[in-house]
């Protein structure tokens, strides 16, 4: 039967506060979706998050979210981005110990889409990523992307100013990057109105991945 579980994470700059989306049935898989940036009112319970989550555990997986250091009930600050890959480490920790073995899925949206490609960069393996609203235009350096292997799927809003889909096909074909790009014409960074069709993107993408 599907449930929530409300825990807290032991992170490395204190405790995290996290939700576990379980599936109907035994997991496929664990996956990990990551919220927008703290300073601009990102937290797990943004409809976005939520609803990837949702799409994740439909899917069969069990889903985790958690703020990051210094929102909501999760202690710390912001760390610019440094330390809340730390928090994403630790979150993934989190789905190991729970479901040693299993596939897993990493993802988030906006700066949490940066956090979780940042780290899925230096991962050994991971077997599905992706990024709704990746920001490129607030990122000094992507050329991190390139040293992703796992599939990796971009979801981005045709005239998001943060990061237009155009300019976005262009640093992958520059980079000479391997990933599936999903350009929803007329989104914008938060895919208003389009929110549905960014999800059927993301449930498509992963009903695809390989079994484990």
């Amino acid at each position: 039967m599907a449930r929530n579980e409300t825990f807290f994470i032991d992170g490395p700059a204190g405790r995290l506060e996290a939700l576990l989306q379980h599936p109907e049935g035994p997991p496929r898989g664990g996956a990990l979706v990551c919220h927008a940036h703290p300073l601009q009112g990102g937290i797990m319970h943004f409809k976005l998050v939520f609803r990837a989550a949702k799409v994740l555990q439909e899917a069969g997986y069990a889903c985790l979210r958690f703020n990051f250091r210094g929102v909501g009930g999760s202690a710390g600050v912001h760390d610019g981005g440094i330390g809340e890959q730390d928090d994403v480490r630790a979150a993934l920790g989190e789905l190991d110990r729970r479901f040693p073995g299993l596939p897993q899925i990493l993802g988030g949206f906006s700066f949490g889409s940066v956090m979780a490609l940042e780290v899925a960069a230096t991962l050994p393996r991971a077997d599905g990523l992706f990024g709704l609203g990746f920001p490129l235009r607030n990122i000094p350096d992507p050329s991190f992307l390139s040293r992703i292997k796992a599939p990796l799927l971009l979801i981005q809003g045709e005239r998001d100013p943060f990061g237009p889909g155009g300019d976005l096909r262009n640093l992958l074909s520059q980079l000479k990057i391997r990933a599936e790009l999903e350009i929803v014409p007329g989104a914008d960074h938060f895919f208003t109105g389009l929110e549905a069709q960014a999800m059927e993107l993301l449930r498509g993408f992963v009903t695809a991945l390989p079994p484990p």
